[in-house]
């Protein structure tokens, strides 16, 4: 079985019994999100706090 479904078993089997299709696609919307973004990190596709706030503060 892949990584991926054994990781998507194990989200779901840790959610409270009377959890709903909304909590579960919350969780995965959740997970997916974490791991994006610790990929940028990993491959250094980041800008700092400050470098957020210019560029915001532009618009």
């Amino acid at each position: 079985m892949s990584m991926v479904k054994d990781e998507a078993k194990k989200l779901i089997e840790n959610l409270p019994e009377e959890a709903t299709w909304d909590d579960i696609m919350y969780e995965f919307y959740v997970r997916n999100k974490i791991e994006n973004a610790l990929r940028a990190v990993e491959e250094g596709k980041i800008i700092s706090h400050e470098e957020a706030r210019k560029r915001l503060l532009k618009q």
